[in-house]
């Protein structure tokens, strides 16, 4: 406890360093996928080949990507930017099969209606497609989330982890309470995250808690 009381400059640097490593590559890659996700349903062709793309990307060590991507951008080894960008890699490979899967998961019915109203393809993807596929993107997105907090630490090995620099500290001292900070402190993150995720979803689809509500009433 001396040591947390001593340190907790440290530890909410490392907290905020981890936060930020962690969720824009998240942001990021939501907002490459959904693009992506859209054109693949549009010229069904290039769904398999995007979605087996990204489960070659996502098999790659992120140690390596770590270490590769500053040579070939030329970024300095400890730029934080390494991180994001190989983040992003790895948000993008997981979300968009899940993208694809949920505008898949529109009704053909729905979306004749939106067309027959006047919708051009812009505006269905936004007012129609998307609030349907929600559930199905959330739910990747829930999962990348978590796996950006924890693969984040493994930046540490490079100088740029956020709460994984506690869990070098601890090693590098034999001293177990950094490590045992940086663990619950993940941890309590991607509870939070996915807490949040999960009510964001809801904010999104309010029909959802109707439907839930008239079942239990039925």
């Amino acid at each position: 406890m001396t040591w947390i009381g001593d340190n907790l400059g440290l530890i909410w640097e490392q907290l905020r360093e981890h936060i930020y490593l962690a969720i824009v590559p998240v942001i990021l890659g939501l907002i490459i996928s959904v693009p992506l996700g859209y054109v693949a349903t549009r010229y069904s062709w290039l769904a398999n080949p995007l979605i087996a793309l990204g489960g070659v990307l996502y098999s790659l060590p992120s140690i390596a990507l770590f270490i590769v991507i500053p040579a070939v951008l030329g970024t300095k080894v400890l730029a934080t930017a390494n991180i994001i960008i190989a983040l992003t890699i790895y948000t993008v490979s997981l979300l968009i099969r899940n993208v694809i899967d949920g505008l898949r998961s529109v009704p053909v019915d729905v979306r004749q209606s939106a067309i027959a109203v006047g919708f051009g393809p812009i505006h269905r993807l936004i007012a129609v497609d998307l609030p349907i596929a929600v559930p199905v993107i959330f739910t990747g997105l829930r999962v990348v989330t978590v796996a950006n907090i924890s693969m984040v630490s493994v930046g540490a090995v490079i100088g740029i982890g956020g709460l994984g620099e506690l869990f070098t500290l601890g090693f590098q001292k034999a001293f177990l309470t950094p490590v045992v900070v940086g663990v619950v402190l993940s941890l309590l993150l991607a509870l939070v995250c996915d807490l949040i995720l999960v009510g964001l979803q809801r904010v999104l689809t309010p029909w959802s808690r109707v439907t839930t509500q008239v079942g239990e009433v039925v």
